[in-house]
């Protein structure tokens, strides 16, 4: 059974992998969704932690303007760790009573966002309204991934909202990532969620999900900039269903 969880894990990441290395995220939510299919949801979000912390470094190396970046999302970013922080001190974590609840208006956002985008109606945040904005659009974040264990809503939209170009906005999501990444551990190590076991399951789905990036970035690279942007708001569309039938399927 362990060998077959095991297998489970690295399909999963690899093609969670794929998903980031073409559009930037992918590799935090499908693993989620479909291993909460095997195992609680406190365990799936423990195997993210090692991948999650490796694999977004890894895109925040891989591409460049890293310092420019961070200084436009910085006040985000320091709120992600407040909201995700709140979030387990205010106990509306993943094992939580409103856990499902956060779950369904995470897959309506993430669902609507996407239609919106595949539509091509451009949300823009003018850069006068960044220091509100973004600092409102982290504590929520947080608060949303101390939920579910998911922090793609609102933090996605808001940064394809700052007009980045694609690989700013590779780096943009691979910062945010791994803040939020390292937030989400800080609540799970407090609610002994990682422990000794994960290291090794931890180690495969790092394998899997580095294996899937490569191929990933190289599709990635071959991609024009239009197409990238339906890659990318298709990504978010196939995420929120996703979610949203986790949801219904209990």
């Amino acid at each position: 059974m362990f060998t077959i969880t095991l297998l489970i894990i690295a399909a999963v990441f690899i093609v969670a992998g794929v998903v980031k290395g073409v559009i930037g995220l992918g590799l935090q939510v499908l693993p989620m969704v479909l291993l909460v299919l095997v195992m609680p949801p406190l365990e799936a979000a423990a195997l993210l932690v090692i991948p999650g912390l490796v694999s977004n470094g890894w895109q925040i190396a891989s591409s460049p303007a890293a310092g420019a970046v961070f200084a436009r999302i910085w006040p985000m970013l320091a709120s992600i760790c407040v909201g995700t922080w709140l979030g387990g001190y205010l106990d509306i974590g993943m094992m939580g009573p409103h856990a499902g609840t956060a779950k369904a208006l995470l897959a309506v956002v993430i669902i609507g966002y996407a239609a919106l985008g595949l539509a091509k109606w451009r949300f823009a945040v003018a850069p006068q309204r960044e220091p509100v904005a973004g600092p409102l659009c982290g504590v929520a974040n947080g608060l949303i991934t101390a939920a579910t264990g998911v922090f793609v809503v609102p933090a996605v939209p808001y940064l394809a909202a700052l007009g980045l170009s694609k690989d700013e906005l590779v780096q943009a999501l691979g910062q945010t990532f791994l803040v939020a990444t390292i937030a989400l551990a800080v609540n799970l190590l407090q609610a002994g969620a990682l422990g000794s076991g994960v290291t090794g399951p931890g180690l495969v789905a790092l394998a899997a999900s580095l294996m899937g990036m490569t191929i990933g970035q190289y599709v990635r690279s071959r991609l024009d900039a239009e197409t990238f942007r339906t890659c990318f708001f298709a990504g978010l569309l196939g995420l929120g269903l996703f979610v949203g039938w986790r949801v219904v399927a209990g």
